[in-house]
């Protein structure tokens, strides 16, 4: 079995918010250098840190991140 990893849309899901990641980084209260991890993979978030940006987002934290193979 191959290890799993957990995706995101956040990119795509922020600029549609009309959100920069200093703004989103804001919002949910981490660095914009956070926000810049998460989006590319390099950090994995906590459960709470991934409800935060969801929320933050407008949507549901099934559409913002996903389990990659």
């Amino acid at each position: 079995m191959s290890a799993q990893t957990l995706g995101n849309h956040m990119k795509a899901l922020r600029a549609e918010a009309g959100l920069t990641q200093a703004e989103l980084a804001a919002a949910v209260g981490v660095t914009r250098k956070t926000i810049n991890t998460v989006e590319n993979g390099v950090f994995t978030p906590s459960a709470l840190l991934a409800l935060k940006i969801a929320r933050a987002l407008g949507q549901p934290v099934e559409e913002v991140f996903f389990i990659s193979n």
